[in-house]
């Protein structure tokens, strides 16, 4: 289980999340939804570890996190190949190679290239796979399908799906097509700042 408890977090004297309180289970796959500024990013962050709350506590079962922001952060001197092997190696057993998740993303044609010369949309899905081929029991995703079309999306989606059968998976979007593509927990954001998370009815 992975708990927040009377968090806040404060930037700059703003409050971008406050007291806010939730509790999400060792698997499943969540869709937080708000509007732009609600605090999305950041409970992700501080999910991830990469932000501390200014009170509070987040309290995290999951071990090994995986997180696919929203700008790709690609290394730009390796090409599609390299960028996940640099994942892979640190991934025991390696149980899906290099070539599976360039397939599995539909960037097997463009394994040799470098980020800059990919285009948006493959960008993100490099960053994707690259989230997905580094594992782990908690799958943090920040807009991850929002440079693909809808039928890409489609694609994609089971590859997501399968991670939750053994992690959890948390996305931050905008869209309800996806979350529903996903079979997401839709939790809507509640407060600006960010003061609770409610479930769809």
């Amino acid at each position: 289980m992975t708990k927040l408890s009377q968090v806040s977090l404060v930037f700059d004297g703003k409050p971008v999340i406050d007291q806010l309180s939730y509790s999400f289970p060792d698997k499943g796959i969540f869709a937080i939804m708000g509007p732009s500024g609600c605090g999305k990013t950041s409970l992700l962050r501080l999910l991830a570890g990469l932000e501390q709350p200014s009170t509070g506590n987040v309290m995290r079962s999951h071990h090994r996190v995986a997180v696919a922001f929203q700008e790709p952060r690609l290394l730009p001197w390796l090409n599609c190949e390299e960028n996940l092997k640099l994942v892979l190696s640190e991934v025991e057993n390696m149980p899906k190679t290099v070539s599976y998740w360039l397939e599995a993303l539909e960037l097997t044609e463009a394994a040799k290239q470098l980020p800059n010369t990919l285009s948006g949309g493959m960008q993100q899905r490099l960053s994707l796979a690259r989230a997905l081929a580094f594992g782990g029991d908690l799958l943090l995703l920040d807009e991850p399908f929002s440079a693909l079309d809808r039928p890409l999306k489609e694609r994609i989606a089971p590859r997501i799906k399968a991670v939750a059968q053994q992690a959890l998976v948390i996305l931050v979007t905008h869209d309800r097509e996806e979350a529903e593509l996903l079979s997401a927990t839709v939790l809507n954001c509640i407060g600006t700042p960010l003061r609770a998370l409610e479930k769809d009815e």
